[in-house]
Formats: C-alpha cells, structure tokens, sequence
C-alpha cells in the first residue's frame, strides 16, 4: 500500500519562536507515529530552527514554495540551492499562489523541473475554483493543470500531489469524504491513461481543504486518498496530533 502522508502547511503564521514552541510541543510524540510519513512546512525564515528541532526524527521538513533559478538578481526569492541542505519537500502550485501571485502552469512546471535538480520532491497543489465547481467543470480545470506541469520523469521522481478545491481552502467548507475519493479517482486515472498504471497506482495523492481532526477519519478512510494537506489545524498541536495519529490507525486497520 501507498504510505500515507500528513503534510502541515504553516502558510504566513509564526514568527520563529512561535516555531520553535509548537515543534517543541509535538516533536516526540509526532516522531514516534509509524507508518504515516509527517511533513512539517514552516514559513522560510524558521526552516533553519525547525530543521535542528527534528534531527534524528521521522519528522520531515518541507517548505512553501520556491523560485526556478539556482541564484541571481530576484530579490525577495528563495531558490532551490537554498532549500537543498534544509528540507526534503516543498509546495508548489499551491492555490494561494495561483491566485494572488499569478503563478501559470508553465512557472509551476519550472518550479517542479527546478525542485527536482536538487532533490527536492514537489507537493503540486492543484483543485478548482468555487466557481468553477459549480460549473461543472472541476475535471477540465484539474486535467489542464495536469497536464502543464506533467511528464514520466516527475511521477518517477517522487512527486506527491495534493488536491485542494479552492472554494474548501481556509473556508471551514471541506468537500465530503466521497466528493473528494471521486476526484482524486478521476486525478489517478487521467495520469494513468497518460503514464500507465503502475505509475497511477503508486503515485500519493493527497486531500487538502479545512481538514481537521474532527473530519480528517472521513478522508483517510478514502481508499484513494494517500493523506491530507493540513492547513490552520496544523498550527494547533494537539489537532495536528491527532490526524497524524487517526491516519496511522486507520491504514493500519485498512491494510491489516
């Protein structure tokens, strides 16, 4: 079975020693949760803090976002030379992105292609508007974005996706258990129709949208979903606690 992952998407919150008291609060008992593999994404200025935090623990690091080129005159980014020596994941093409910094899917895809030169695995964040959605056009709007940021050499790389229905992001309106199976469904077979089935069935998709851990069993009871992108209730220890720990007692259960 796939390994499920729990990934804490800290966004614009925490100075860095608000960092260093919530990884101190949850580093011992979240490091000895088995079988789920539990990623932490703090802002950037406290990667350095959080990465001495969990050495030596199953905790793994990832950051926000970063930018395509190794180093040069783009003040204010973060490229992937940098990251490098910190952390072992990163988002992209997170919805926060697309929205308010205009990011395209051929910037994504560069952002993807710079992650993986320097051993980066990429968390591409993709999902529909409100509107969208109610169009009736959810599958259209996930399959173009797909297919701008996709080829063979990333899902072999260890990509993991994440899909996150804009209109459930930060809202308190999460899509049902069954709503977001189905469309997670659909995102494994358009790339099995693309890369082939293996591929399809290996590849770790992930739900993100107001999870919490009052309705997080609801997903990972899911059989497509391979875990979740946790946002606001990652910044709460004991909750982000319990989805980590909910998520390991239920795959386990699944594949016992």
């Amino acid at each position: 079975m796939r390994i499920p992952m729990i990934a804490g998407n800290w966004k614009m919150n925490t100075t860095i020693n608000e960092a260093i008291q919530l990884v101190s609060e949850i580093r011992w008992k979240l490091g000895a949760i088995d079988n789920v593999d539990k990623v932490i994404c703090p802002p950037f200025i406290s990667l350095a803090a959080v990465s001495e935090l969990i050495k030596g623990s199953s905790i793994k690091l990832g950051a926000q976002n970063l930018y395509f080129e190794d180093n040069g005159a783009y003040t204010g980014e973060i490229s992937p030379l940098m990251l490098a020596d910190l952390c072992e994941l990163v988002i992209i093409g997170h919805s926060e992105r697309r929205q308010y910094f205009n990011e395209t899917g051929e910037i994504i895809d560069k952002k993807i292609q710079a992650a993986l030169r320097f051993g980066l695995k990429p968390i591409l964040c993709i999902g529909e508007n409100s509107d969208e959605n109610e169009a009736g056009k959810t599958e259209e709007v996930i399959t173009n974005q797909l297919m701008a940021s996709s080829t063979r050499v990333y899902y072999l790389s260890g990509l993991v996706i994440a899909y996150e229905p804009v209109w459930a992001i930060g809202t308190g309106r999460a899509a049902t258990g069954k709503q977001a199976n189905e469309t997670i469904g659909f995102i494994r077979h358009t790339i099995s129709q693309k890369e082939g089935k293996r591929i399809a069935q290996d590849l770790r998709i992930l739900y993100g949208g107001s999870v919490t851990a009052a309705n997080a069993a609801e997903f990972i009871n899911q059989p497509e979903i391979d875990g979740a992108l946790v946002g606001g209730a990652s910044l709460k220890p004991a909750e982000f606690l319990s989805i980590v720990k909910q998520t390991a007692e239920i795959r386990g259960r699944l594949s016992g």
